[in-house]
């Protein structure tokens, strides 16, 4: 059995498609060398993010316009009046909404925790 040559030998191309041949290496190497220092660059970024990351927790977290101190709970007195009674409250970002009856008035109270006091007093009035 005849056995067909192992390596076979390449003809010379053209002086046209070799110039192409050779402008297609030329393109070839440009955008590996492009794509290496892209991904150099986002290495570089993320190690420089993970060295710059704090190694304590922060001590005071931020939320909403107010400081709350880690580890423990924000503490606050709203003072409403005496006799003031709540049918409900509700909370938006750093306010507190109290909603109740005064002397037979309906009333609403805004108590906003960055000011520790009370920033609107409402009087619910329907007119007859």
């Amino acid at each position: 059995m005849p056995q067909p040559e192992i390596e076979e030998k390449e003809e010379p191309l053209d002086p046209a498609m070799e110039r192409i041949r050779r402008k297609m290496v030329l393109l070839q190497l440009v955008s590996g060398g492009i794509l290496f220092v892209c991904f150099m660059a986002v290495l570089a970024a993320v190690v420089y993010k993970v060295s710059q990351r704090p190694s304590t927790p922060a001590s005071v977290a931020s939320s909403g316009g107010f400081s709350v101190p880690a580890g423990q709970p924000l503490t606050a007195t709203a003072e409403l009046p005496a006799g003031f009674q709540i049918h409900s409250a509700s909370l938006s970002g750093s306010q507190i909404l109290f909603h109740g009856q005064l002397n037979g008035t309906q009333k609403l109270f805004v108590f906003d925790l960055t000011a520790g006091r009370i920033v609107a007093d409402v009087t619910v009035a329907i007119p007859q």
